[in-house]
């Protein structure tokens, strides 16, 4: 995209604001996995099997034709508030490299591995900023073939205008861990002035979009762009100022607390934790979204993750068990399916 392009694009962005009580739309949804301890986030392998972390435990699990297993466990994982095993990513060349990556938490830091399933992982990334919460966790490699991590301000709202912190970012990387090449600081940082991203997708032209809790008024998805500031300590929501991007969408955070988000025909989700439902928005032409309808609100309680399945479905997990509020089902925590 060019950059007349990219600055018609921004100035074009307009801000949707979800009234109190939009109304909530019935879909239809199976379960694939049930009794699962906290699961954080879902990616799948060439063999269209799926891999899931659980944030608790510690444990990567599979799940193929209804089976589940264990078939890693991230030794030194700290579980603290929202802290433990998060984010997990498949290399684009997994069928020849066979890594993943995950996101952890440590006493010390959150950090990035690489590994192989059965064998030791790779510490790529260390120092990012540690708290009880606030601390991002999303992993997903690109249209680029780059490695992407959201990260949280880890309760010191200012690390995020300090482009030399990790926190309050959004990361691109090598494989192997290092700045990606066009990197905007010349370092791992892509975007900054955000405090907690926990959801990132790409659409079908390249557009990356990332969900971001917000502290006590709203919580927003944003159009990223490298090297863009979107504003947060200095903004909750919109700004006036305009060295600083306007998200795409807000709600009140008792509707939203946005964690997961998937992009699934033409339309984008994102998974609600305090708000219990799945927003769905309409990508337009020029990127927008237009305004967001709630689907399975109060139906499966507190969603974490939304990804798109080789079956060409929308697989949704709760997070329910948690600690944050959320009202166990007797099934929970739980994967399902649905067309969305």
């Amino acid at each position: 995209m060019k950059k007349s392009q990219i600055t018609a694009l921004l100035l074009a962005v307009f801000l949707v604001v979800v009234p109190q009580g939009a109304s909530a739309v019935p879909i239809a949804a199976t379960e694939v996995a049930t009794s699962l301890r906290v699961p954080w986030a879902v990616v799948f392998l060439p063999d269209k099997s799926a891999l899931v972390t659980e944030r608790d435990t510690g444990r990567i699990l599979s799940i193929k034709g209804g089976t589940v297993r264990e078939v890693a466990k991230i030794s030194g994982v700290q579980v603290n508030g929202e802290g433990g095993l998060l984010g997990i990513a498949v290399s684009p060349k997994y069928a020849t490299d066979r890594y993943i990556y995950v996101y952890y938490t440590t006493e010390l830091d959150n950090r990035i591995v690489r590994l192989r399933l059965g064998e030791s992982p790779k510490v790529i990334v260390k120092g990012i900023p540690v708290a009880g919460a606030q601390i991002g966790g999303r992993l997903a490699f690109g249209p680029d073939g780059f490695l992407y991590a959201g990260t949280g301000d880890a309760a010191n709202s200012d690390s995020a205008q300090d482009p030399k912190s990790l926190g309050g970012k959004i990361l691109r990387m090598t494989p192997d861990g290092k700045p990606a090449p066009g990197n905007p600081f010349r370092s791992l940082v892509y975007s900054m002035g955000h405090r907690n991203v926990q959801g990132l997708a790409w659409d079908a032209k390249g557009r990356m979009y990332a969900s971001e809790l917000g502290q006590q008024d709203l919580d927003e998805v944003n159009l990223i762009q490298a090297g863009k500031n979107y504003g947060w300590p200095e903004c909750e929501g919109p700004c006036t100022n305009k060295k600083y991007v306007n998200p795409l969408v807000t709600w009140p955070v008792d509707q939203a607390s946005p964690s997961g988000i998937a992009i699934y025909k033409g339309n984008l989700y994102v998974t609600a934790l305090r708000g219990e439902r799945l927003w769905k928005s309409k990508i337009k032409a020029d990127g927008t979204l237009a305004k967001p309808e709630a689907i399975l609100k109060g139906t499966y309680g507190r969603l974490r993750e939304a990804v798109v399945a080789p079956d060409g479905k929308l697989w949704i997990a709760t997070t329910n068990r948690d600690g944050n509020g959320g009202t166990p089902r007797p099934t929970d925590d739980r994967i399902i399916s649905t067309d969305g």
